[in-house]
């Protein structure tokens, strides 16, 4: 027998034990005691239901399981927004009772139509405020349709029916937020210290020139949902406690700056891009000019050589980028002076790259001071009153609304019409799962898994019901009975694949085979209510697969039509708020276009073409308007100036570009971009403004000649529209 190698025969290390526990608690350790919370909390709630002696503590249970999540945020949050839709809900279903509980055709009409507007409402906007939207609707169902079939005991029903919901939200907040609670706050300092690192990584590897324009398309894609991720999760952490909330405005302040930084940089880095590929004498005195300035940004944003991580090393970071910004200027005026006495000088080029650098500088730095002033408490910083606004077409909104009012129609026609027994639990449970599914991004396939789920949930529910609960008495044994069948559905929750699956399985499970304090062994009922449940999702299934599904290309070229309409929002929206909500909508869309397209490589590769170009037209038509808001009162600059017409000719041209792009539009935006530039460049010609009116002017120069250097970029998805014109192929010659 051959002797045992040493790496054989090495005893296992206690560190290496150490390590592989740690790991195995922060993955797998965390999934269990989650799912332990959630069975605690189901238990609680069932338990102090039966205490009470309320009508349906199965009502309890299935709450607990739709609000629970791994985050104590994420269930506080979840719970306020239940609270607020079941209030709204109870209601609304109560003034429909009292109005139709005689008509049962008015009265399924009058509730298809409200679970329609709640369904659009959901749709229309996000997070949890979109999960107050699908309470409002379905518990309306929920309670009104069992209710509306005893209108003389509405009232009581519907009460004791809130008392069973709320009392599963208490039970699940105060399970999450006491025992082992898992919290976003945290999570969030994680993601913003990953952030700042990766986009400072991002900022050196491509001023090195080590990017390509597919690792900088990888790089966006990860940032756009980065930065929708981010503001999900800050909408959650205000509701852990004080020290989330004293930061909100901050992290609020954070994410707009960050959108605006690397906006600024894409900008800076295309500018030069396209300067390298127009291979002249003139680009190329440019590039030697401009470089050595972006050579000085990386060692700005590192300490002692290492790169920036904590918060605390942010405000280093920032003080360098403060100090490099004040210098800036004089270096660059020296600069240009410098190139003035070279014959042919590309002023225009070098003028609008170093206009980009300065505020890349400046973005950066304020990028970098609010993430320092995370360090502390209280900042000034704080005070931030522009938010993130996600943008969700209105069209497709409403298609939800009617497709989820078109299902209960459906549904509620063919109860009127059969008598079904279990025709309620039919109708109710369409509106449940139409709401609950329009928020998902496929929700054809998530009714379908419900399905699945609740089919399974039939089976474990029929050998609960006559195999189980004749054997048992007491609670603690009713627990145990129940852990093994709930734990099978909490655990396909923790699992992406299958959460869908879990999901119907954990709501429907309870539904069917949740005990009451009297349990009723009647099995014919039981099969027509797992008839009617699997029935309802079977048929909003259907529906989201025929009635306009959310996959359509349809809904993608609406959505990407948003996209490019944000364009027309940067040029003509008040200047007050117009940069984050056109930041924020244009990433938001991208989002939602990236979420329906999860397969299609080549269609995500187009959209992030069009947001890079939307970002940078819309972007630079915000500078110039802001420059031209804030000019001196002076005759040469009224609003009836050549220049200033022109410039408002521009606007429209561009606007009108990117709502429909067209070659004859096009040729207007482009023509109309080079008059401006020329016109505006006469007016300087004309007299000698003062020094700061100058650079303003100049800043505007800038801004004009990028924008045409935007729309002739050989990358940009407007390429096909300049094909075999003049200039096309030749780079981006200048305006002059």
């Amino acid at each position: 027998m051959s002797a045992p190698s040493s790496s054989e025969s090495r005893p296992v290390s206690f560190a290496a034990l150490y390590a592989a526990a740690v790991d195995w608690a922060r993955n797998d350790g965390l999934t269990w005691i989650y799912l332990f919370k959630a069975l605690a909390a189901c238990f609680l709630a069932l338990g102090i239901a039966m205490k009470l002696d309320l009508p349906q503590p199965r009502t309890a249970m299935t709450t607990v399981f739709i609000v629970m999540q791994p985050q104590s945020g994420m269930v506080f949050a979840k719970s306020f927004y239940r609270i607020c839709g079941t209030l709204v809900g109870l209601v609304v279903m109560l003034a429909l009772i009292g109005l139709f509980a005689q008509q049962p055709e008015l009265f399924i009409g009058a509730t298809a139509i409200w679970v329609g507007i709640c369904t659009a409402g959901a749709a229309r906007n996000r997070n949890f405020k979109s999960y107050g939207f699908v309470l409002a609707g379905y518990t309306a169902a929920l309670i009104g349709i069992p209710a509306s079939q005893h209108p003389d005991g509405a009232f009581l029903s519907a009460l004791t029916r809130v008392a069973e919901v709320v009392l599963g939200i208490i039970c699940a907040g105060a399970v999450s937020g006491l025992v082992f609670p898992q919290f976003a706050g945290l999570q969030m300092r994680g993601t913003v210290r990953a952030r700042f690192s990766a986009f400072v990584e991002y900022v050196s590897t491509s001023l090195a020139g080590r990017n390509d324009r597919a690792q900088i398309e990888a790089t966006n894609a990860r940032f756009v949902a980065d930065i929708v991720g981010f503001e999900a999760a800050r909408s959650v952490a205000v509701f852990e406690g004080p020290d989330s909330r004293m930061r909100g405005g901050r992290l609020a302040r954070l994410n707009s700056e960050f959108m605006t930084a690397s906006t600024r940089f894409h900008a800076l880095h295309q500018l030069m891009n396209r300067l390298r590929n127009t291979n002249t004498c003139d680009a190329a005195v440019a590039i030697d000019a401009l470089e050595p300035y972006f050579k000085e940004i990386a060692p700005l944003l590192a300490k002692s050589g290492e790169p920036v991580l904590s918060a605390a090393d942010a405000t280093h970071a920032a003080a360098q980028l403060e100090t490099h910004k004040t210098e800036l200027p004089k270096r660059v005026r020296a600069t240009r002076e410098q190139l003035q006495t070279h014959p042919e000088a590309p002023l225009l080029d070098f003028d609008t790259g170093a206009e980009l650098l300065y505020r890349f500088i400046d973005d950066l730095h304020a990028y970098a001071a609010t993430y320092a002033s995370l360090a502390v408490d209280t900042h000034e910083r704080e005070r931030w009153i522009e938010r993130y606004e996600p943008k969700t077409n209105a069209i497709a909104a409403g298609v939800s609304g009617v497709r989820a009012a078109i299902v209960m129609v459906v549904v509620g026609a063919f109860w009127i019409a059969t008598a079904w027994p279990s025709g309620a639990t039919l109708t109710l449970n369409a509106a449940t799962v139409c709401a609950l599914a329009s928020s998902s991004p496929d929700p054809k396939r998530t009714a379908f898994q419900m399905a699945g789920g609740t089919l399974l949930a039939t089976l474990m529910g029929m050998i609960v019901v006559y195999g189980v609960y004749p054997h048992i008495d007491g609670f603690p044994l009713l627990c145990a009975a129940l852990t093994p069948f709930l734990l099978l559905g909490v655990f396909m929750t923790t699992r992406p694949a299958l959460a869908g699956y879990g999901v119907g399985y954990c709501i429907f499970f309870c539904f069917l085979a949740g005990p009451d304090n009297v349990i009723q062994y009647d099995p014919s009922a039981f099969m027509n209510d797992a008839l009617a449940l699997v029935l309802s999702m079977l048929v909003a299934s259907i529906a989201f697969a025929v009635l306009l599904p959310p996959s359509t290309p349809w809904l993608r070229n609406r959505l990407l039509m948003d996209l490019r309409r944000q364009v027309v929002l940067a040029s003509r929206a008040g200047l007050r708020r117009v940069r984050s909500r056109f930041e924020s909508g244009a990433r938001d869309l991208m989002f939602q276009i990236n979420a329906l397209a999860q397969n299609e490589p080549e269609l995500k590769r187009d959209t992030m073409r069009w947001l890079f170009a939307v970002l940078e037209v819309g972007n630079a038509m915000i500078d110039l308007r802001r420059e031209v808001a804030t000019l001196p009162t002076d005759p040469r600059y009224a609003t009836s100036m050549p220049w200033r017409v022109a410039m408002r000719s521009m606007r429209d041209e561009l606007a009108a570009l990117f709502d429909q792009p067209r070659e004859e539009r096009f040729d207007r935006a482009l023509a109309a971009t080079v008059d401006a530039i020329v016109t505006l460049q006469q007016m300087l010609a004309t007299f000698t403004p003062p020094r700061e009116e100058r650079h303003q002017l100049q800043r505007i120069l800038s801004q004009l000649h990028f924008i045409r250097t935007a729309l002739l970029d050989p990358q940009s998805p407007l390429e096909p529209l300049m094909s075999g014109r003049a200039g096309a192929s030749e780079g981006v010659p200048h305006a002059t």
